[in-house]
């Protein structure tokens, strides 16, 4: 590592997914230190010198067994601090998954924005710049902060995937509701420039309302075809089972599903079902809700090398 390179730290839960980007640019990871107190407070703080560095965090903010997305955001908030205040010249989040992207609007009257009070918070604690991993509304989150942001879309990973898989079979890109339909077409870009021969398109309606679920129409042709439908997470697995539910109806001749984040907090009820013959997502959230049996219907596709050749561009050593 020369004095050019980046610094680079990953808090706990972070670590072996930080590990393999170093390790595609060639890299390790600096040394840091977390320590727990007895009535829950916590302190993080770089072991390597940081004055005048670039500096490069990697933190997934998604809540476990062990923290809660709260906890880790502040604790990544309270580590980018003390970087700074300890010279750091520049210090760039990475957050392969970013915590309350979900509510980045008003469905309800006085409703929170939090999005936008995540972002606050990132430029009170001096991070400069900030990288996601396919976030839920990229318009929000363009609008939500004032510091650089990346965004780093899933498509081309998907679109390799299933271009291996694809063979002669027509295809069409689905999905399950209009407010995703800008995240399906770029997939079904990027898989029709790999496999050079049309794919098809289609979405489903949806409408929500205090985590009611309505609507079931599906418009496009998916009859004979192989539908691939594209969402950015997984959370119970309700919106692609009933997404699911409709390409079968409608005469689809397999069905697969893909997602860039696989939370699974409704348990095992989406890779219960026959529909789908695979559940595809990236290495951004570890799939640990889920039994180990369960793993073998996953395809977990490693998004690392991606973003190294990402940070690589920014910071040539």
């Amino acid at each position: 590592m020369t004095a050019k390179s980046p610094l680079l730290f990953a808090l706990q839960g972070t670590q072996d997914y930080a590990a393999r980007v170093a390790h595609h640019l060639g890299l390790e990871l600096a040394t840091h230190e977390e320590r727990e107190f007895e009535d829950g407070e916590h302190k993080s703080r770089a072991l390597a010198p940081v004055i005048g560095r670039e500096v490069v965090v990697f933190h997934a903010l998604y809540g476990d067994a062990e923290r809660s997305a709260n906890d880790k955001l502040c604790r990544l908030l309270f580590f980018c601090g003390a970087l700074k205040d300890a010279g750091a010249r520049h210090v760039h989040v990475v957050a392969p998954y970013l915590c309350y992207a979900r509510k980045e609007r008003r469905t309800q009257f006085q409703d929170p924005v939090i999005t936008h009070y995540v972002a606050r918070l990132f430029e009170a604690c001096s991070v400069d710049r900030l990288t996601a991993l396919e976030v839920h509304n990229l318009a929000a989150f363009d609008n939500a902060f004032r510091i650089p942001t990346r965004h780093v879309e899933s498509a081309d990973l998907f679109a390799r995937h299933f271009a291996g898989l694809a063979g002669e079979a027509e295809l069409v890109a689905v999905s399950p509701d209009a407010g995703g339909a800008k995240r399906a077409e770029q997939f079904r870009r990027a898989l029709e420039q790999r496999i050079r021969r049309a794919v098809g398109s289609a979405y489903m309606e949806k409408y929500r309302s205090n985590d009611v679920v309505t609507g079931g129409m599906l418009v496009g042709q998916v009859k004979g075809q192989v539908a691939i439908i594209v969402d950015d997470l997984i959370s119970t697995g309700g919106t692609l089972l009933r997404a699911g539910e409709a390409c079968h109806k409608a005469g689809a001749r397999q069905i697969y599903a893909a997602a860039a984040h696989g939370l699974f907090t409704g348990g095992s009820e989406l890779l219960a079902s026959p529909l789908f013959e695979r559940i595809v997502l990236t290495d951004s959230v570890p799939p640990f809700r889920l039994a180990p049996d369960l793993h073998r219907r996953l395809d977990i596709l490693d998004s690392t090398e991606h973003l190294a050749t990402l940070l690589a561009e920014e910071y040539p050593c």
